[in-house]
């Protein structure tokens, strides 16, 4: 007979506690991160460093008393300055499937302290760049709810290419109605 080997242990398995205790602190690490963001313990978060900063338009300071100041005042008196250009208002042709629709748009360009004189020479270009792109849209993109965020972020970067990208800071949409 053949002498046979006895039968090695067999390694053993490592349990689940080190993936629990991974889950664990992943979530601890989580959640220590979101509240050092949201009660301002962090310089760079939106937390408490911003509930202490008077809203814009709000007259009252940070202890309830009034400053005087109004909401252009506290634009104006920034570091970094800023003014608002109006775009006159633009109605497009947008065809669909019924007929025709058209758009009512309406915006006002935000620009650096000291611009507004440059950017309104050249609103003609612009509202010919917005015009071009508006009609360009296609009508089922802008039954989409989040279209708003897109087409802004778009024309945005148009009106920097005209005026310049140290000129427009932001565009504000004040009016966008579709019929």
């Amino acid at each position: 007979m053949t002498a046979t080997e006895p039968d090695a242990p067999a390694p053993k398995k490592a349990g689940k506690l080190p993936l629990i205790a991974g889950f664990i602190l992943a979530f601890m690490g989580g959640a220590g991160g979101f509240f050092a963001t949201t009660s301002g313990v962090l310089p760079f978060a939106g937390g408490a460093a911003d509930a202490e900063t008077p809203v814009a338009g709000d007259s009252a300071g940070v202890d309830g008393e009034a400053t005087g100041k109004g909401a252009s005042d506290d634009v104006a008196g920034s570091a970094d300055a800023t003014g608002f250009v109006p775009i006159d208002p633009l109605v497009v042709n947008v065809p669909t499937a019924e007929g025709r629709s058209f758009l009512r748009f309406t915006a006002q360009i935000e620009v650096n302290a000291g611009q507004e004189a440059a950017v309104t020479a050249v609103m003609p270009r612009i509202v010919d760049v917005l015009n071009g792109y508006l009609r360009a849209v296609e009508p089922s993109e802008l039954e989409d709810p989040a279209i708003l965020h897109k087409l802004r972020g778009q024309m945005l970067r148009r009106i920097q290419i005209v005026t310049g990208a140290d000129v427009a800071r932001d565009l504000l949409i004040m009016e966008f109605v579709m019929n």
